[in-house]
Formats: C-alpha cells, structure tokens, sequence
C-alpha cells in the first residue's frame, strides 16, 4: 500500500494546519449548538494527542474517528430535540407492549417492565447492571481488537456502527417515544423538560454506593428516544462480525451479553420490549444495507480502500 500523508512518520504542515482547524471549528460548532463542556475538550484533547504522539497512535486514531463521528451527531442532538419534529409517542406505545406482551399479574395487566419492578430482586440489579455497562466498552473494545487483527473488517464493522446508529436516529426523529420509567414516573402527560432517569439502574448505583449510572445518563440527549434501542442494537453488531471473523468461543460471550443488554432494557424500566425488537431489526437492517452497498457501489469500495491506506 502507498503511504499517505497520514501514514508518514513526519507529519506534514498541512496535516498540522488541518487537525487544528478541525478542531476549531469543531469547538465553535459545539459552542453555538450545545455550549463547551469537559467531555468535548477530553476530545479534542485525545484526537490531538494521539494524532501527534506516533505514527501507529496516528493511525489509530484516525481508524476510530468514524466513532468520534458517532459521538458528535449523539451530541448535538441535544440541539435539536426530537419532540419539536413530530409528536411524542406515550400511552400508545405503552398500550401497544401491554397488549402483546401484557402480563396477568394478581388480577391485572402489566407490562413486562412493571412486572419486573414489582418483582425484581438484587442478583437480576447487578447483573444487569453489569450487561448495561457492557453496551459501549464491549463493541469499542472488539473495535480495537479488529484494528489490529484486520483492518479491513476493523472498517466494516465502524461503518456498520454508524450506519446503524443513523437509522437509529432517523427513527428517533419520525417516532419519538417515552421509555417505560416515564409512564411510570409522569403518567401519559407531555413534559419536555423533563430529564434523563437511571430508572431501574439506580439500584446497582445504590448497591455499591456509586455515580456509574447516574453519570452516564446525566449525559443523555433526549428523553423520548426510547424506539429502537440503539443498547439492543450494539451487541447484535459486534456478534454478527465475531461470528463473520470466527472467534470461537469468544462468539459465546457476545452471545450472553447480547441476551444480558436484551433483557436488563426491560428489565431497568429502559426499553418496552418492542423497542428491543425495533433494535434488532434495525441493526440488521444496517448489516443488509452495508453488506448490499459495498458489494454494489464501487465508488464506496474506492473510498473505504483511501481509508485504508491512511491506517495501514
């Protein structure tokens, strides 16, 4: 492969000038849209530093900016709430999981998420919380695995990613929908102010008597972005590229996982299991999409070996 100016050992001033533009305008952008926090300079801060440091950290980086493009969209979505495009799914949806999934509990109907509040227990709090904290380390991790094992497939599976987190977003904006803790916490009323919930999770907070959970989703973007569940989305990526690649037994880890993020969404109050099921179906859908557009556009084929070759 022919080395770019990426892949060179001595970075090019145009490189210099172009990383640090990047990383201007991308601080300017987050500032007009959703003000300047911690987390946006961490990132500048590690692009920067990595990018600079070697020639393999280089490379790495560059490899993983299709996750940092993830990132930024999910973050300024906060910008631009769903709600404001089309009208907030609530007591249907929340009718429509008891009607299919309804559970006869002591003479009445609940959904499978009120069951399990009513009948949970501390072993199913820590392992679910446990799988719910697998949901981003898991797949970035088998990211970094790939990157270095096959660069190719390392590309494959980022852009899957991110096309699957595109039809995610897509749906958030044609069907915003409340998770189950808002029917549970704020009934079928509309409250746009209303803030993201740990719901069932509070409970492995409590148990070890940490912030974990209530951290991440004080990051959350939007409430009513519960159709699909992008949480059920992941794993499914990551088992179709373990399965693709033949990682043995590690493919049955991502197998219990898979199940454990599957099951803790309802369980936690997080996701109806009809979400769930729009998560499976929307990252196979992205896996079909994918496989489709790079056996058929070339010039998709032309662009991803560019990409390549800056991480060869």
């Amino acid at each position: 492969m022919p080395h770019t100016l990426i892949g060179r050992k001595k970075i090019t001033v145009n490189a210099v000038i172009i990383v640090f533009a990047l990383s201007i305008v991308y601080l300017l952008i987050s500032w007009s849209l959703v003000g300047i926090k911690y987390d946006q300079l961490v990132l500048i801060g590690l692009f920067n530093s990595l990018f600079f440091l070697s020639v393999i950290t280089r490379k790495f980086v560059i490899g993983f900016s299709i996750f940092i493009v993830y990132w930024i969209i999910f973050d300024y979505m906060k910008a631009f709430p769903n709600y404001n495009y089309n009208t907030v799914h609530i007591e249907d949806l929340y009718n429509l999981e008891k009607h299919f999934f309804g559970i006869d509990y002591k003479g009445k109907l609940l959904t499978p998420n009120e069951y399990f509040r009513l009948n949970g227990n501390a072993l199913l709090d820590i392992t679910g919380g446990i799988f719910y904290l697998c949901w981003i380390p898991v797949p970035l991790l088998f990211a970094g695995y790939l990157f270095f094992k096959d660069r190719k497939q390392f590309l494959y599976f980022a852009l899957t990613f991110l096309l699957v987190n595109i039809l995610g977003f897509i749906i958030y904006y044609v069907y915003p929908a409340a998770p189950p803790w808002y029917v549970q916490d704020h009934r079928f009323a509309f409250n746009p102010e209303t803030k993201s919930n740990m719901a069932g999770l509070v409970k492995f907070d409590n148990y070890f008597h940490t912030d974990i959970f209530k951290s991440i989703y004080s990051k959350g973007s939007n409430v009513f972005a519960a159709m699909p569940s992008l949480h059920s989305s992941y794993p499914v990526i990551v088992l179709y590229y373990g399965l693709k690649n033949r990682l043995g037994f590690i493919n049955i880890f991502f197998g219990v996982v898979t199940a454990g993020i599957w099951f803790t969404a309802v369980y936690a109050s997080h996701h109806y299991i009809l979400d769930v099921l729009a998560g499976i179906i929307c990252a196979l859908s992205g896996i079909v999409i994918f496989n489709i557009l790079i056996s058929r556009v070339q010039f998709l084929r032309v662009l991803i070996e560019k990409y390549e070759e800056n991480i060869l």
